[in-house]
């Protein structure tokens, strides 16, 4: 019984989860004109919206821990990946507007793709090995002196709960590049939302704010290997019945 009433709300939450975003890319479309924080703000407001359903719907409540740890300047988040909660999720709760690095084939994609178009994002061809490196540069450069700050996944896709993903330097190499702080982020949103299942388990997520790690001092690697050594302890105190015995 307790099966069949998960799948039900989380049958529900997709459906909502559709229709949402269709019509908030229509709103998207009509709010393209207005500066950018307003227009940021206007398509954030889906995210709120589906955070708050999974949170109705689907009983997935979130607390922070460490949010005071975010600094008043411009920072490079980078953050565990577990699903897909991180990533809508991220994006209206922090103190500056985010902008995601991720893979240009999401713009494809209706309606979100779209959506998503109309916001300052680096979309990469990672064919382009190098290339695309320096576009990421070039572009995060001018958005963080816009005020914005870059979100990346070191991990590079969702991990399932309990298992690490080699953390690649991609997030280090331009704080390097750039002089900036690195903000990591851990979390266990997997518990509820798992990588590719439909079914979503009500609970309670921990989003846990490490201290702002400087460039200074440190190569690429040496900075990954702090940000990788604080997420996966801090993922320890986090889900310590999921690390148990590990």
């Amino acid at each position: 019984m307790r099966t069949f009433s998960l799948f039900l709300r989380s049958l529900l939450f997709k459906i909502v989860m559709i229709v949402a975003t269709v019509v908030w890319a229509c709103i998207c479309f009509l709010a393209a004109p207005l500066p950018y924080n307003q227009r940021f703000w206007v398509t954030s407001r889906w995210n709120v919206f589906i955070i708050w359903c999974a949170k109705v719907i689907c009983g997935i409540r979130y607390e922070f821990k460490g949010y005071e740890n975010l600094p008043d300047g411009p920072a490079i988040i980078l953050s565990k990946h577990q699903s897909a909660w991180e990533t809508i999720f991220l994006l209206p709760n922090l103190t500056r507007p985010l902008v995601y690095v991720f893979k240009k084939e999401i713009l494809y994609i209706p309606f979100f793709g779209w959506g998503m178009a109309l916001l300052r994002m680096i979309p990469i061809d990672r064919s382009q090995g190098k290339n695309a490196f320096a576009q990421v540069v070039r572009h995060g450069r001018r958005r963080l002196a816009d005020g914005q700050w870059i979100i990346m996944f070191p991990e590079g896709t969702r991990i399932p709960v309990g298992q690490k993903g080699k953390y690649k330097s991609g997030g280090t190499r331009l704080a390097v590049e750039t002089q900036t702080v690195v903000v990591p982020i851990a979390h266990n949103s997997g518990e509820c939302w798992p990588k590719n299942s439909f079914i979503k388990r009500p609970g309670l997520i921990t989003v846990s704010i490490g201290k702002p790690i400087s460039p200074e001092n440190h190569t690429p690697d040496s900075m990954m290997q702090e940000v990788e050594n604080w997420i996966e302890s801090e993922m320890r105190v986090i889900s310590p019945h999921v690390y148990r015995g590990g």
